[in-house]
C-alpha cells in the first residue's frame, strides 16, 4: 500500500510527492523566503494551518449553532485585536524575529 493511501494524522506520514499548480507570484515570494530547498517544507506547513483553520471555522460554526451567534460586541473586539497583533512592528516586512524570544 501506496504512503498515500494510508491513513495518518494531520502533519503525519512521510513525504510524498505531489504535483500542484501555484500561482508564479506565490511561487516567486515563497522562494524569496526559503529558496528552493525548503519550498515543499514552506507549502506542507501552510496546507496543514489552512486545514487547522478550516476545522476551527467549522468548530465555530457548529458553536454557533448551538449557542447563537457571537455578539457583535465581541466580534468587533476580536477583530480590533487582530488589527492590532497585525499591523505590529515587529511583523512588518523587513523586520526579523532575532533577539525575540518565546516567553
Amino acid at each position: 500500500m501506496a504512503a498515500e493511501e494510508k491513513e495518518f494524522g494531520l502533519g503525519e506520514g512521510p513525504a510524498v510527492k505531489a504535483s500542484v499548480s501555484l500561482r508564479a507570484g506565490n511561487i516567486r515570494a515563497v522562494r524569496e523566503r526559503v529558496g528552493r530547498r525548503g519550498f515543499s517544507a514552506y507549502v506542507d506547513a501552510a496546507v496543514e494551518r489552512q486545514i487547522e483553520r478550516d476545522l476551527l471555522e467549522e468548530a465555530l460554526q457548529a458553536n454557533e449553532n448551538a449557542s447563537g451567534p457571537i455578539p457583535q460586541v465581541l466580534r468587533d473586539e476580536a477583530a480590533d485585536l487582530f488589527r492590532a497583533v497585525k499591523t505590529a512592528p515587529e511583523l512588518q516586512e523587513g523586520a526579523g524575529w532575532a533577539g525575540h524570544e518565546a516567553g
